[in-house]
């Protein structure tokens, strides 16, 4: 049963460099090279990643087996509620987004529905407030645009 790990931790591994080499696509920010970028944190992700597929491969679990069918299921719910969180970010804003895929996936994991989509929203105006005027990153207003102050 080994052999899972050692398979997802390539897989993981391949991933990491991908998303590594895609890190130094970004443009060069303006006013010369900075000591951190846009791209120091997917760069320190894509470097963790790849640190734990090579343990994944090198001391595999002796003991681990594939998942039932149900948490098969949970897991392709988690998928597809981020995929589509990557696609309605722009277009709905971060707040609304965040609420949405963060409610699901609480409400997913045995939250009552109501609590789960507080906690969404909750989460999602922490966060947007946090980036957006503590550390200056603006993120996506989306369909609350009418409400961004210029």
């Amino acid at each position: 049963m080994a052999l899972n790990d050692r398979l997802f931790g390539v897989l993981m591994l391949v991933l990491a460099v991908a998303y590594g080499w895609g890190t130094t696509q970004f443009p060069e920010p303006f006013g010369g090279a900075e000591a951190v970028g846009p791209e120091t944190f997917p760069k320190l992700l894509a470097v963790v990643l790849a640190l734990t597929s090579l343990y994944l491969i090198v001391k595999p679990d002796p003991d681990n087996a594939w998942p039932p069918g149900r948490t098969w299921l949970e897991l392709v719910i988690a998928v597809v509620v981020l995929v589509a969180y990557t696609l309605l970010l722009q277009p709905l804003g971060f707040v609304i987004a965040t609420t949405l895929a963060v409610g699901t996936l609480c409400w997913r994991m045995g939250a009552a529905p109501l609590r789960a989509y507080l906690t969404g929203l909750v989460s999602g105006v922490v966060v947007f407030l946090l980036f957006t005027y503590a550390l200056d990153l603006p993120l996506p207003w989306g369909v609350l645009s009418v409400l961004e102050a210029d």
